[in-house]
């Protein structure tokens, strides 16, 4: 059995909507005129001769239905029975009949039509010509001879396109229309390739077409006008915003290290809103796995989505290793239902029993290597400038023990443990800047309560309670085209457990004791004129096309805070744990380059929301030769402004070089401070003066976007990270490449223990010519290499071919990740134009 369902995984391809001529339709499909035409009845007693070339409007016994009649022939009538002749023409409401000659009775509404048969119109926009036939147009019911007909054509002006997104053509020795979107085809075929000769059809004996499927018996799919597959029961949709329980299309495949495998789904169309699939796969090395997704999709932002997937797992001995359990299972639920426009509640939490089930079997690499999991339930209400929030999360994280110095001479893999960080609950009110009365001076308000829990190997904290409190006080003001915002502020923040020093093995310890900190904050942010220079010579004009400002803009941030003197009693859940004393002056400036264009041109629907200015009309340079009296209107918008560069440079001098005592010597000390400067680690004993970061993005076109990032120790005289990414697209090309460094004080930078992830250098490279609708050949491929070990990580290669309306794709796949994963798969799937995909190269994992 095979069901088209509508289904996200079946994702058609796009073709054009315009359709062939009704003769070219004809040769395509094969309709044959064998049948000999019954014969018609003799024409009744002339009783009267109408008018030549008359049109008569005809009401119905009921006056349902205005029937108007056409001919250019002479109309002869004999009671309610008409005569036409030659360029006849019905109609009656919204279809139209056309043939060399009709008989029709007003009172039945019975029509016997012979000669270039065609009726079209109707709520579905039918086509149907043939060579003869007979039809009832008070009860739409008819049958056809060497019938040729589509459902969703329209006259578009003077083209004919399809009035959905899913046509559906036929053709057929005899077509029996039962109704008004009812049909039977006999010894036919259907299709909903747009085509003359179509690239694929399913023929059979009899064909039964409703309002939202045709079902088939005993069918042959032809492909590329071969018969390649005997279904013995086939359905395809007819209705674009229609969806159909059924049997999806069986997915196989090979793994280096699963064996064959071989699945399949079911789908379930629960009601217009939810959909269901469960599907199974067999793995002949592995087991079985099964999966299941369910989609809801509710008014305005509404949804709901859930997927589960389960191994059972026989166990794997990779060549020369050990043998290793991989089975688990990963439960994920995304949902949001706006109770208001400011209230809302939503959720994304995730189970997973296994990283390693995770990492051996997932298709998507970048999830594969991640080891983080937040989940997160919360409800939100958001009202004039200010937020309540009640959240409940647990984090899950999967981090490398430290080494001792023996187990990193001799190269093992570091053993990982699992962390696990709870807020159950979490209430936090928040505020933006308000004015406080009626003067300049503004208040805002961070605050928190919150239940904690974190768990990892040999240490668990009970339940802490602890509540956050952080009100501020600014005045901004400018003053000669500087803008300063002076600011006070008060933290307290009471923990009911606290810590209690360290183990000997560099673990903390509880106490039972409750804890308060308290700081006092003031911060001074000082942003200094902004200085600019526009470049407009012959010479910058003629390299840019147009004219290129230069902007320089300093920033300076003086921030003091003391009181916290017992850092090293706090213990560790989140951000607010890491607040610290500090007395530092961080200082940058952000340098940029924008392109103005030298010709005035209105903005396209592309560049809607990128920078635009309104057109001076006093500038001659930039009238446009289209526009009335060469002058555009004042207020339009001119578009194609764009910021070619940005380079921000900064770093902060710390005054306080121990941070109120909070330094431990030997360690990687992470603070507040330190994670809003760059979020890398790089303290491990008392220093004045932070890595300077750089964040530079060029982008020389539309098609080009560079940029650098990295941050340099001055002080270690090494770049702690050194981040490059380049993206290349041109047409249907495009090309990726990222490298990725750190250097920085591992996990557990302590006691001659070090981390193995402090040190890394990866590269990932993307090459690619196409895309998966583009008809013809498309190709690309993938990699991502560790330098540093000099590996492989992984390497993907995928070519694409599309005929007209339909398309093969097929992708070899290969992981090393280390003693988990390492294999190499082959994938496929073959697209059939407004119908879907099978096999089981997904969307999400093409490279296209």
């Amino acid at each position: 059995m095979l069901s088209g369902a509508r289904h996200g995984d079946l994702v058609a391809q796009e073709v054009s909507p315009m359709a062939p001529p009704a003769a070219a339709q004809a040769r395509g499909t094969g309709a044959s005129s064998s049948v000999p035409a019954e014969p018609l009845p003799d024409a009744p007693e002339v009783a009267r001769q109408l008018p030549y070339a008359a049109a008569q409007v005809v009401p119905q016994p009921d006056d349902r239905t205005t029937v108007e009649i056409e001919s250019t022939n002479p109309q002869v009538k004999t009671g309610t029975h008409y005569t036409l002749d030659k360029d006849v023409v019905i109609t009656y409401g919204d279809r139209v009949i056309h043939a060399d000659h009709i008989e029709y009775d007003s009172d039945t509404g019975e029509v016997t039509a012979t000669g270039h048969l065609l009726v079209e119109g109707g709520p579905n926009h039918e086509h149907i010509t043939a060579s003869h036939g007979n039809l009832n147009v008070q009860t739409q019911t008819g049958r056809f001879y060497d019938a040729v007909g589509s459902v969703g054509l329209k006259q578009s002006g003077s083209r004919v396109v399809y009035a959905n997104s899913n046509p559906f053509l036929f053709s057929g020795k005899i077509v029996v229309k039962r109704g008004p979107t009812e049909y039977d085809v006999y010894d036919g075929t259907v299709t909903s390739c747009q085509l003359a000769r179509p690239d694929w059809l399913l023929s059979a004996g009899k064909f039964s077409v409703d309002g939202d499927k045709a079902r088939g018996s005993n069918s042959i799919f032809h492909l590329l006008h071969l018969p390649l597959l005997y279904l013995p029961y086939v359905t395809l949709p007819t209705d674009p915003g229609a969806r159909q329980s059924g049997v999806l299309i069986p997915e196989f495949g090979d793994s280096s290290d699963k064996g064959f495998y071989v699945g399949e789904q079911l789908y379930f169309v629960l009601n217009r809103s939810m959909d269901m699939t469960l599907g199974t796969i067999f793995y002949s090395l592995r087991g079985w796995s099964e999966s299941g997704t369910f989609r809801y999709r509710g008014v305005g932002q509404d949804f709901a989505t859930a997927h589960f997937s389960a191994l059972q797992d026989r166990g794997y001995t990779p060549p020369g290793g050990v043998y290793t359990y991989q089975g688990g299972e990963d439960v994920t639920l995304k949902a949001r239902h706006d109770i208001s426009n400011e209230t809302r509640v939503a959720m994304d939490a995730e189970y997973l029993s296994s990283y390693i089930y995770r990492e051996a079997f997932t298709n998507n690499f970048n999830q594969a290597v991640t080891t983080d999991i937040l989940s997160d339930v919360y409800g939100v209400h958001n009202q004039n400038g200010s937020s309540a929030s009640l959240r409940i999360d647990r984090y899950q994280g999967e981090k490398p023990l430290p080494q001792t110095p023996a187990q990193i001479a001799s190269g093992a893999a570091p053993t990982l443990s699992q962390i696990t960080i709870f807020h159950i609950p979490s209430l936090n009110f928040t505020t933006t800047d308000h004015l406080l009365g009626a003067g300049r001076l503004e208040w805002s308000l961070d605050s928190s309560a919150a239940g904690l829990k974190r768990t990892q190997p040999s240490f668990t904290t009970g339940g802490v309670g602890r509540v956050d409190l952080h009100p501020e006080l600014a005045l901004p003001f400018a003053v000669s085209g500087w803008h300063i915002r002076p600011s006070v502020a008060l933290r307290d923040t009471y923990y009911s457990d606290s810590r209690n020093g360290t183990s000997k093995v560099g673990l903390p310890l509880e106490s039972t004791a409750f804890i308060n900190r308290s700081d006092v904050e003031a911060e001074v942010d000082i942003r200094p004129p902004v200085v600019e220079r526009t470049f407009d010579s012959p010479f910058v004009r003629k390299i840019f096309r147009g004219e290129v400002k230069h902007t320089i803009e300093p920033e300076i941030t003086y921030r003091y805070v003391a009181g916290i003197n017992n850092f090293l009693q706090i213990l560790r859940f989140d951000d607010v744990d890491v607040a610290s004393d500090t007395n530092e002056l961080e200082y940058g400036v952000t340098q940029r380059l924008f392109l103005r264009p030298g010709r005035f041109h209105p903005c396209k629907p592309a560049e809607m929301g990128k920078p635009a200015e309104v057109a001076d009309v006093s500038d001659d340079d930039t009238q446009p030769d289209d526009t009335p009296n060469g002058k555009p209107a004042p207020s339009t918008p001119r578009c194609g402004t764009r910021e070619l560069f940005s380079w921000r440079v900064a770093q902060k001098s710390f005054f306080n070089e121990n941070f109120g005592g909070a330094i431990v010597n030997g360690r990687r000390n992470i603070f507040e401070t330190t994670l809003n400067l760059s979020g890398i680690a790089f303290l491990t004993e008392p220093r004045s003066i932070s890595p300077l970061i750089s964040r530079l993005r060029i982008r020389p076109s539309d098609n080009v976007d560079v940029e650098w990032d990295f941050d340099y120790d001055t002080g270690a005289s090494k770049f702690t990270t050194n981040n490059l990414f380049v993206d290349v697209h041109q047409g249907d090309t495009f090309a990726g490449f990222s490298l990725a460094q750190l250097n920085a004080p591992g996990r557990f930078y302590t006691d001659g223990l070090a981390s193995s992830t402090s040190n890394f250098d990866q590269m990932r490279i993307l090459l690619g010519e196409g895309k998966g609708n583009k008809p013809g050949l498309s190709a690309a491929a993938s990699g991502g290499f560790d330098l540093r070990q000099g590996s492989l990580q992984y390497a993907s290669v995928q070519a694409s071919y599309n005929w007209n309306c339909c398309g093969f794709n097929v992708e070899y796949r290969k992981y090393e990740l280390g003693a988990v994963r390492n294999e190499s798969t082959e994938t496929f799937s073959f697209t059939l134009a407004n119908i879907g995909s099978a096999g089981n190269l997904r969307r999400a994992t093409s490279l296209f």
